[in-house]
């Protein structure tokens, strides 16, 4: 039997309507690059394979494989869903909206999936003092998807909730280590853009 591959299946969600923002976030420019043009990249050169989930990429220059919801309407945890059951490979699942996303945190995030205990099958980053889960930038495993199936079939689209802790593997982080939690500032809605602009030009 061959060997799982070492390295998880890249994996952007890219399927949300961004109705907070007004306007298809994906598009928002940073570092000179539309953010999903720029969140692939970082992504492809740690995975080495890239996938995008909820549309075509190819508009944005990105040359990769991509997968429709087979679930609508179900969230991120639909996308989650989907490339897991059409791969059966573990992903390392991160959203399009996370401009300031760096190698290094995914790789860290690899290295700890590596050494993750059996049961596991979700690893994720988690803020210590509140244990607040990073869903979203996330390495899941195939074996995971009749939960997240089931889950979403009684209406529970929250990840950290169909993953409960038994079945996670952590890196802690201090949300006060402004160098580490960086790499997970979303951009959701106008007011988190507007903190964004501040926080490039001052990167």
């Amino acid at each position: 039997m061959n060997a799982a591959p070492q390295t998880p299946l890249g994996v952007i969600l890219a399927g949300g309507k961004s109705s907070r923002m007004g306007r298809d976030k994906a598009w928002l420019s940073f570092f000179g690059q539309p953010m999903l043009a720029r969140v692939a990249s970082v992504v492809q050169n740690v995975t080495g394979e890239l996938c995008v989930s909820g549309r075509d990429p190819a508009v944005f220059g990105i040359h990769a494989p991509w997968l429709p919801d087979v679930l609508s309407g179900q969230g991120p945890a639909g996308g989650v869903l989907t490339v897991l059951e059409a791969t059966g490979r573990s992903c390392l699942v991160v959203s399009c909206d996370l401009p300031f996303l760096d190698e290094a945190t995914l790789a860290r995030l690899v290295a700890a999936w590596r050494n993750r205990p059996a049961g596991a099958r979700m690893t994720t980053y988690r803020i210590a003092d509140t244990g607040y889960v990073e869903s979203l930038v996330a390495i899941y495993d195939p074996e995971g998807a009749p939960l997240l199936r089931e889950s979403l079939a009684r209406g529970q689209r929250r990840l950290s909730a169909i993953f409960p802790e038994s079945l996670r593997c952590h890196i802690d982080y201090d949300k006060a280590d402004r160098d580490t939690a960086r790499a997970f500032f979303n951009v959701n809605a106008p007011p988190d853009l507007l903190l964004a602009r501040d926080m490039e030009t001052g990167s």
